[in-house]
């Protein structure tokens, strides 16, 4: 069994505590309705046209509440102590959440470009912490996946040499 490298746990775990700190400014501001300290006044950035636009809300629930669940189950599967967890299912549930998270991150920048025509530089900053889980995960995704690595009910890789 390859171990992973000690700097991606704790990358993995930072980047985690980022996106979550950003989603939770921006649920709190969509519910108090704050402005976002953000440029506005229809210009190419232009914040609050974004988290105020129909497409803040996805089924009625708005996305920085669903990036702030997002990046709440983030936290919890990329502690550092998580990652020694000797699981095939934990990694793989890492990396299916970190490709949906870049699908959905695909989605709202089409949106953003598309069709609010404007950028929230707080949601960007979501966006690119959300693209670099998503490397850290995938590039730690062979080691946490090789051989010796069980679904055991102890958790414990075994070696099967």
């Amino acid at each position: 069994m390859q171990p992973v490298p000690r700097w991606q746990p704790i990358t993995a775990f930072v980047l985690s505590l980022c996106g979550f700190g950003v989603s939770m400014y921006l649920t709190i501001e969509h519910y108090t309705g704050g402005i976002v300290s953000c440029p506005a006044g229809g210009g190419a950035i232009d914040c609050q046209k974004v988290t105020t636009s129909a497409e803040s809300k996805v089924f009625g629930i708005p996305v920085a509440l669903l990036g702030l669940l997002f990046f709440t189950a983030l936290l919890v599967v990329n502690l550092p102590p998580m990652w020694q967890v000797a699981s095939r299912r934990l990694a793989q549930l890492r990396l299916a959440m970190v490709v949906g998270g870049m699908g959905f991150v695909i989605y709202l920048l089409s949106a953003e470009l598309f069709v609010i025509k404007a950028i929230c530089l707080w949601c960007t900053s979501v966006h690119v912490v959300t693209f670099l889980l998503f490397i850290v995960v995938v590039t730690s995704y062979a080691a946490t996946s090789a051989p010796g690595w069980d679904d055991a009910e102890d958790g414990v890789a075994t070696d099967h040499r």
